[in-house]
């Protein structure tokens, strides 16, 4: 039996070494949200922190860099991270990124709230985060503030946070710098990177789920977990440049349909681009001008095709499109970049000058069917022509009239066509 004891004595004191090499070492499980706060990126980190939970991670930090977003998402968001049984680092990272509006609500919801240098922090006025469609009476405004105010301080006092700066950065729409927010007690600490954060949360002492937590994070490996394909798609067609670019091509497609009957392909395009228009601003707040300005644009440049205004038009549309491209999101710091905005209207006034042209080409060239295509065209007479008579253009038969003499077999040239008969002249 001293042997077996003593096998299992030593298993007891290997198994931890073991279990280290093994993968069950201390590790920080790390997430990346670099884009607007909507139902997609909700989902995304509340389902980060119930994989958190359920593999030990020793915290989960989200590298965040936002302008903002819906307000029904950050609440969600925010619920989730207070009951969070593992600790939550909120990182403003990287450099020259952002945690405005939404962010400051998710950063001070966090158990530690860090910034990377060269980062900022506020605006966080909830004037277009409860979306498009809802009461934007200055009553309803006031409510949607206050209940905001309310709701960040309830987060301030949860994490020891400045409730103050807060309520400022909501009712005035402040921000500031990561020092300015250190100084003040916005947010716990700064760090250079991921190995520095680690190396300054080792040791911190959180409140986690009514529990004080020691976090164990300097030797502490870090596992980052990133969306899946289909969580990536929809935060794709989230993206404003993304909802720009659908909400030109249903345009276009829907038209190029309804021009050419039957050809299904462009009907098809434009109809599926509308469907995830609505769904991205359903998550984006959309404002009505905006598109109607585009869709007003895309009118002006078809019109311009067909009936040339000597430019009116198409400068109504560029003036249109770039105007409404600008105004299309309500959401502060969520639109359209020009870098998107800037090609494709290169494209569409490209495509315009192009119809114009054939357009143009098209009035100008002689037509070659139809009863103003015989028009100048040779034929031969059938019999002798004194007033009227028979001739042949193509090998049609046609009744003829002249001003002058023309024997049969003589080559003659049509000058115009009346109702069935044409009026020719003896070509010499």
């Amino acid at each position: 039996m001293k042997p077996l004891s003593a096998f299992f004595w030593k298993m007891f004191l290997v198994l931890p070494s073991l279990a280290a090499v093994s993968g069950f070492a201390a590790h920080v499980d790390w997430i990346k949200v670099n884009s607007s706060i909507n139902p997609i990126t909700a989902k995304y980190i509340m389902d980060s922190v119930d994989l958190a939970e359920g593999n030990g991670a020793e915290c989960l930090v989200i590298e965040l860099d936002t302008p903002g977003g819906l307000m029904e998402s950050t609440w969600a968001i925010d619920k989730r991270l207070l009951a969070s049984e593992v600790p939550v680092v909120v990182y403003v990272s990287p450099s020259g990124g952002r945690a405005a509006s939404a962010g400051v609500f998710i950063s001070y919801a966090a158990h530690v709230a860090a910034m990377a240098p060269s980062t900022n922090i506020g605006a966080a006025h909830p004037v277009n985060m409860v979306g498009s469609g809802g009461d934007s009476s200055q009553v309803m405004m006031d409510k949607v503030v206050n209940d905001a105010v309310a709701h960040i301080r309830g987060l301030a006092d949860q994490n020891g946070r400045n409730g103050d700066w807060a309520e400022e950065a909501i009712r005035n729409s402040v921000s500031i710098t990561e020092k300015e927010a250190l100084e003040i007690n916005v947010i716990n600490l700064i760090a250079k990177g991921q190995v520095d954060l680690l190396n300054q949360l080792d040791g911190l002492t959180v409140m986690s789920d009514g529990q004080e937590i020691e976090l164990d994070t300097a030797s502490a490996r870090i596992v980052e977990r990133g969306m899946d394909w289909r969580h990536q798609i929809l935060n794709q067609i989230a993206n404003p440049n993304i909802a720009f670019i659908l909400l030109v091509l249903a345009g276009l497609g829907i038209y190029f349909e309804f021009s050419n009957p039957g050809s299904i392909f462009p009907g098809v395009i434009g109809v599926i681009c509308g469907i995830l228009f609505l769904f991205a601003s359903q998550v984006l707040s959309i404002n009505a001008a905006g598109v109607l300005l585009i869709l007003l644009a895309i009118v002006f440049f078809i019109v311009e095709v067909y009936t040339p205004t000597f430019g009116i038009l198409t400068a109504g549309g560029i003036i249109s499109f770039v105007v409404g491209a600008l105004m299309l999101f309500k959401t502060p710091g969520v639109k359209v970049s020009l870098t998107v905005l800037i090609p494709v209207l290169v494209v569409f006034v490209g495509l315009m000058l192009i119809g114009l042209m054939l357009a143009i080409r098209t009035r100008l060239t002689k037509p070659t069917t139809g009863k103003q295509g015989l028009v100048g065209e040779i034929g031969v007479a059938l019999q002798n022509i004194t007033k009227e008579g028979q001739v042949s253009v193509h090998g049609e038969v046609w009744k003829a009239v002249a001003d002058e003499r023309i024997k049969k077999g003589d080559q003659i040239e049509v000058l115009e066509i009346n109702r069935l008969k044409l009026r020719v002249k003896k070509v010499s």
